[in-house]
């Protein structure tokens, strides 16, 4: 797999995790626990994409 496949791969984790916490979020019974996992998880997507963009 080149970089930019990888990079665009992880664009798109990135976006599905966000309209899964959003989607989440709506719900009247959301998991405060899983909804932070979730964010977090979106957050090292989002550095790693960054990280690997830089080069």
């Amino acid at each position: 797999m080149s970089l930019s496949s990888h990079v665009q791969e992880l664009k798109k984790k990135h976006k599905n995790l966000s309209e899964h916490v959003e989607a989440m979020q709506r719900s009247p019974s959301a998991d405060d626990i899983e909804i932070a996992k979730l964010k977090k998880q979106k957050l090292i997507l989002k550095e790693e994409i960054s990280r690997l963009s830089a080069h």
